[in-house]
């Protein structure tokens, strides 16, 4: 695929966004409505992030490690459940995520708006 094609992937593309840091979350949303995909959420509570995980329709869902102090893996599972993709995002690089998740992709905090770019196309692309 060439990368005109690999960046239309995310064209129109529903993103789930778990964050709980209020100006990341933000961030995140600029960045994904500058690469033409629809934000779903942002949810901010571990609570919230599970019944949208569940419920929610998205192509795709970058997930905080730890949301307001509670480890994001019930999110995980349910999205990997529903054979859905997902990135991990972390200040904690990919040593701090935990198995059966270490095949994840992961943007470590702080990172670019052109690795997030290259990890959600990877991330879609290898689930398409």
């Amino acid at each position: 695929m060439g990368t005109e094609t690999n960046e239309e992937l995310l064209n129109g593309a529903r993103v789930l966004v778990v964050e709980d840091e209020a100006a990341i979350s933000m961030l995140l949303e600029d960045m994904l409505l500058d690469f033409g995909c629809e934000v779903v959420g942002p949810a901010a509570r571990l609570s919230k992030a599970l019944e949208m995980a569940e419920s929610e329709s998205f192509v795709v869902a970058i997930l905080d490690v730890n949301v307001a102090g509670e480890p994001i893996y019930p999110v995980a599972e349910a999205i990997v459940r529903r054979g859905l993709p997902l990135v991990f995002s972390t200040g904690y690089g990919g040593a701090g995520i935990r198995e059966p998740f270490r095949d994840r992709p992961v943007v470590q905090k702080p990172f670019s708006q052109q690795d997030l770019k290259r990890t959600l196309i990877a991330a879609i692309a290898a689930a398409n």
